[in-house]
């Protein structure tokens, strides 16, 4: 492990051990950034919707390392502009805000985004992005859904002083039953405007994976240091949760028909990659 790991590591358990002390806060976005003079604001370039728990954040980094791309107003990259739209009225003055987040320079060819993975699952969010950004190119990072349930309820522990309870478990089942969730994606954007990649082959090769992000992206080629690849965003400073036999069994049932319908709706998906499709003989 890398001194820049280790720092990284021990940066990510004091930032959940604080979490735990003073408990779960409502997500929600900050206050729109100050735009410099000479840049406007207009409708993000990208949005990432998702999933939970399926290399998002490194993969955002990897995109923001692009020359051409610009922080989106220097924030943090998960916004959770549309979290609480499900019970309140979404007008013109909402898409004028979130259009706030991203400022570019006048001219100079830079484009900006974000990237919240509780899109995906917020059944109320595709539509409402379509409205305040309807050219913007969406980003979907998949991840074995079993692989995906074990991280997202041991990142729940690791940041959280409750064990877990029966609607924890439901949830993590149901962010992994992707292929709904898919549907209302394509059912908001047209299919050319949404690109669906899986966390296993951006692992297997980065490179090549990132250079297939950027041009659909329209980002000129542009070739990392193989350095920064490298790295977790989030390590796991626990022990990873664990499923029963009985439980893994039970996902593994769970999960086969919607990796069936997932890999019908997306012809590129390797479903080899994943060993829960290997396991039920989808691959």
């Amino acid at each position: 492990m890398t001194l820049r790991s280790r720092v990284r590591r021990l940066a990510v358990r004091g930032s959940r051990a604080w979490y735990r002390f003073r408990g779960p806060r409502q997500p929600g976005p900050p206050e729109p950034p100050t735009i410099p003079d000479g840049w406007h604001v207009g409708p993000p370039h990208y949005v990432g919707v998702g999933a939970q728990k399926a290399g998002t954040s490194w993969w955002n980094r990897l995109i923001e390392a692009h020359p051409d791309v610009v922080s989106a107003g220097g924030s943090k990259k998960e916004l959770h502009f549309f979290d609480r739209s499900w019970e309140t009225p979404f007008d013109e003055a909402d898409i004028g805000r979130y259009q706030r987040y991203f400022p570019v320079p006048e001219g100079g060819g830079k484009v900006a985004g974000e990237w919240t993975p509780g899109y995906l699952i917020d059944f109320w969010a595709p539509g409402l992005i379509a409205r305040a950004a309807p050219r913007a190119r969406i980003l979907v990072l998949l991840r074995d859904p079993v692989d995906r349930f074990r991280s997202g309820l041991t990142h729940q522990l690791a940041t959280s002083r409750d064990p877990l309870k029966h609607r924890d478990i439901q949830g993590a089942f149901q962010r992994g039953i992707y292929a709904p969730q898919l549907r209302r994606v394509l059912a908001a954007f047209p299919a050319e405007q949404v690109w669906v990649g899986q966390y296993e082959a951006c692992r297997a090769d980065p490179a090549a994976e990132l250079a297939r992000t950027y041009a659909f992206l329209g980002l000129a080629a542009h070739e990392l240091d193989a350095d920064a690849f490298g790295g977790e965003v989030n390590p796991t400073t626990r022990e990873k949760f664990e499923p029963s036999d009985a439980l893994r069994a039970s996902l593994l049932e769970g999960y086969a028909g919607d990796m069936a319908q997932v890999a019908a709706m997306v012809p590129e998906l390797d479903l080899s990659l994943w060993p829960s499709a290997r396991e039920t003989g989808l691959a």
